[in-house]
Order: structure tokens, then sequence, then C-alpha cells
């Protein structure tokens, strides 16, 4: 079984989405996981209504720190996914194993006031991140990933991340 992280800076939503997301969808062939550089600290809760909505388990979701996957006791991670912007430029620390990296770039489905209180609104947004994350996870799972060298998984990853739609490869 592969480890996947998905990070983005705040751990909030686009991140928690995908973990969802791929954990539904492989279980047994990849443990998904998600945390950010500065956690909010919890889940924006519109993306947990999402995706209790769309039949996913939202008890164990949480925002964490990326630090909970870069010590020793830590699962071993295989790939790292950046899905914001900000996260990507970010210096990540050293996880161990040596994880293939790659930037699936999503826009922010969730809007924050200045005192980085949420933003109540409707949940197009969200609608559209797990549209292209459920794509770019599908696209993924498509792969034959124990087929394939380190630097050619992580080539078929960013492929799939610059595909702005996340659409279906196949």
């Amino acid at each position: 079984m592969r480890n996947i992280l998905f990070l983005c800076t705040a751990n909030s939503a686009r991140s928690i989405l995908a973990e969802a997301i791929l954990r539904d969808a492989a279980p047994g062939r990849f443990a998904a996981y998600s945390a950010g550089s500065t956690p909010r600290g919890v889940p924006n809760p519109l993306a947990l209504e999402f995706l209790a909505a769309k039949g996913h388990a939202v008890d164990d979701l949480r925002s964490k720190s990326w630090s909970e996957f870069a010590g020793a006791e830590a699962p071993e991670i295989h790939a790292v996914i950046t899905v914001c912007d900000n996260a990507a430029g970010e210096a990540c620390p050293v996880f161990p194993g040596h994880p293939v990296q790659a930037h699936w770039g999503i826009p922010d489905p969730a809007g924050y006031a200045a005192d980085g209180s949420h933003i109540d609104g409707d949940l197009s947004g969200f609608e559209t991140a797990y549209t292209r994350l459920t794509n770019r996870v599908q696209a993924m799972l498509a792969l034959d990933e124990a087929a394939l060298a380190p630097a050619d998984w992580r080539r078929a990853l960013t492929a799939i991340g610059r595909d702005a739609e996340g659409a279906t490869y196949g």
C-alpha cells in the first residue's frame, strides 16, 4: 500500500477533500492523509458538510501540521501532492524516504474574512474543487505506480496536475 499526503497551507478544505476522495476511492491500495504548513486547526465546516453530502465519512478528518508526517513515527509517505499554490511554493519539511512530489493546484473553494473566520457561502466552489480532485485521483488510479520508476511516477502525477480541469485520462 502506498501512502499519499495532500498538502495545503491551512489544511481546511482542498487537502481535506483530496484525503477523503482518495481514501474512499482506493482502500487497500492507497492510504490518504492531509496536512498543512499553517493548519487552521479545524476543517472548513462547509468542506465537511459537502463531503458528508457526497457520502464520505467526515468524523476522522482534522486539520493538522505537516510536521506530523516528518517524524520517525510517521507513516512512510510515498507521494506528496500539493493542492494549493501557496503550499507548492513553501519549503516542505524533509519527509522520510524521499517521497515523490507533485503539484495539483486547485482554486480555494472557501472564502475567509480578514480575521480568518469562515465566510458563509454557497457550495459551488466546493463542487468544482471536488470534481477536479476526483478526476485527478481517478487519473492517478489508472496508473500502475508499482511498475513505474519514481521519476516516471512523479512525471505522471505532475502531468495530471497540469490539467486545469482535472479531466480524466486514459
